[in-house]
């Protein structure tokens, strides 16, 4: 008989960013904040939206468990805060899909913005009709193993990025980016100045064009 291994949870709450700091980022496409940050946070481009138009941005709230398992993702659901984003380093595991329609809308009944998952997802299907913001490297219709171990609120690596717990994350159509919470205040600034710069460019382009 297999022996179910202990979660290990951060007890310590960490910090979380001030909500209308992490607004104020959903203005902003994902390739704006990138430029912004010289390209660096930028998740590996293989972690896709579920469904087309999905675009979501939160505190994250990082997951850990062995390739194939959810018990870590299960035990976040009592960790969750609303305006949280889920960030489930799943080690891109192919075989077993770790989230599918039912945490999906436990996520959303929670509070969550949306869920990034360096691995796979199922129930493409139902995730897209109920346009719950879900980030996945793909599907597989295999249910995970719920032995553990796992950790929540650590860092983690996510599609070759470090994320820690309360960072900034934004995923739209484009991909997903990382934003150090320490940094926010001083990457929004130049955020909004790259957004500022593309809207100049555009202009000129109308009237060269037009």
């Amino acid at each position: 008989m297999a022996t179910t291994l202990e979660l290990t949870v951060r007890k310590a709450q960490w910090t979380r960013p001030p909500r209308e700091l992490v607004r104020a980022f959903e203005e902003f496409p994902v390739a704006n904040i990138g430029d912004a940050m010289e390209r660096l946070g930028l998740v590996d481009g293989n972690i896709n939206p579920v469904w087309a138009g999905a675009k979501c941005v939160g505190s994250a709230l990082t997951v850990l468990g062995a390739a194939g398992d959810n018990a870590a993702v299960i035990e976040s659901l009592n960790y969750i805060e609303p305006g949280d984003i889920l960030v489930i380093n799943g080690f891109g595991h192919e075989h077993r899909a770790l989230v599918g329609e039912q945490l999906s809308q436990r996520f959303e009944a929670a509070g969550a913005t949306g869920a990034v998952i360096d691995g796979y997802i199922r129930d493409r299907a139902t995730i897209t009709e109920i346009k719950f913001p879900v980030f996945a490297r793909g599907t597989t219709p295999a249910g995970p193993f719920k032995n553990g171990p796992g950790v929540i609120g650590e860092p983690v690596a996510i599609g070759g990025i470090v994320c820690s717990p309360g960072d900034i994350v934004a995923a739209d159509d484009d991909g997903v980016v990382v934003i150090p919470q320490a940094r926010a205040a001083e990457i929004l600034e130049l955020v909004r100045a790259v957004a500022v710069h593309e809207a100049e460019m555009t202009a000129e382009i109308t009237r060269e064009y037009s």
